[in-house]
């Protein structure tokens, strides 16, 4: 198949995991015999840098004509200024917000070869394959912001359109796993949550009636995430929380840099980019991990261009390079040879 895919690797350590993902592209288009065009484009710092908005007009277009956006990461501390009216971080909000992505989807299923690397015990981790689906163009981080004097203000708003949506998408979800859904609110004392509880509720009853229901409170959630992870199947949760608890649930696997994410909307075109930010620090270094980026390549197949296959065998790729042992510095046990990001790449190309 042809495909047009944009790739906005942005700020810090974006370009050096995107490029691994990019060559992992290529190379499923070469095996599978597919034509992927691969178009880069300027966002975030990178683009300020250059005397751009933080997403330019161009960039938001090529998004928006191309069958699926691959991105890097977002964020720098020369632009760290709470104060400054423009901030790279304003891209991927507005990303989401133009394209109509309202669903992100960030799967969490540690590995048995790396349980050295999560906080967790072993046992805690037998059977953890779990899903959560956060609201991505609601709540708090879309609400009317006012920064005054004396006091600040965020607002939190959701409406009842945009809660049966992404209950819709969870359930569906949740119908091809384990037929469970968990939702996570704060309905003891926020009004949003308690429509978010009533909506759930009812789209879960009368559209979804053989996958099982369960509410949590967000503060209840968090800590059975760590004690209890094997009880959850797909949890469904609105913007400030999901992220929150999937950055969390990172725990599990090992690391940040381990997991993707996709977000969706009602079309194929999707945007893909790992849940781990900048990480400025050690940008340049050549030591950032690039599975999770080059996983979140493997659910754009997947999602935008319905190569179930091609997604499999990325997916299996990585695994491998990972029972191989090859680690980066942030799932390297103590005392041994860490694999920089070009080697980690490497590694899932030669089982691809």
């Amino acid at each position: 198949m042809k495909a047009r895919i944009a790739v906005l690797a942005g700020d810090g350590i974006g370009p050096e995991v995107t490029i691994e993902a990019v060559r992992c592209l290529r190379a499923v288009a070469a095996k599978f015999h597919h034509d992927f065009e691969l178009i880069d484009a300027p966002v975030g710092a990178a683009a300020m840098d250059a005397g751009l908005d933080p997403l330019p007009a161009s960039t938001l277009a090529l998004a928006r004509k191309t069958d699926a956006t691959l991105f890097g990461a977002i964020g720098s501390p020369r632009y760290s200024d709470p104060e400054a009216k423009v901030r790279p971080e304003q891209a991927i909000l507005g990303l989401r917000r133009e394209l109509g992505l309202f669903a992100n989807l960030r799967p969490v299923v540690p590995q048995a070869s790396l349980r050295h690397a999560s906080p967790l015990k072993d046992n805690l981790l037998e059977g953890v394959d779990l899903l959560v689906v956060r609201e991505l163009t609601g709540g708090i981080y879309f609400g009317r912001q006012q920064w005054l004097e004396d006091s600040a203000t965020d607002e939190c708003r959701y409406t009842v359109a945009e809660i049966e949506r992404i209950a819709r998408v969870a359930g569906r979800l949740a119908q091809a796993r384990r037929r469970k859904i968990t939702s996570v609110d704060k309905a003891n004392v926020l009004e949003t949550s308690r429509l978010w509880r009533q909506v759930v509720t009812r789209v879960m009853s009368d559209e979804f009636p053989d996958v099982f229901l369960e509410h949590q409170l967000v503060d209840s959630a968090a800590m059975l995430l760590l004690s209890r992870p094997a009880d959850y199947d797909v949890i469904v949760t609105e913007n400030l929380f999901g992220d929150i608890l999937s950055d969390e649930a990172a725990a599990l696997a090992g690391s940040l840099g381990l997991l993707p994410s996709a977000s969706l909307g009602d079309s194929k075109r999707g945007l893909y980019e790992p849940i781990h930010g900048s990480a400025p620090d050690i940008a340049g270094r050549g030591i950032a991990n690039p599975y999770a980026a080059i996983s979140s390549a493997a659910l754009l197949l997947r999602h935008s261009l319905d190569l179930e296959a091609e997604a499999a065998a990325l997916e299996k790729a990585v695994a491998g390079a990972i029972a191989a042992g090859v680690l980066t510095q942030d799932i390297a046990p103590r005392g041994m040879a860490a694999a920089d990001t070009r080697g980690a790449g490497a590694a899932v190309l030669e089982r691809l």
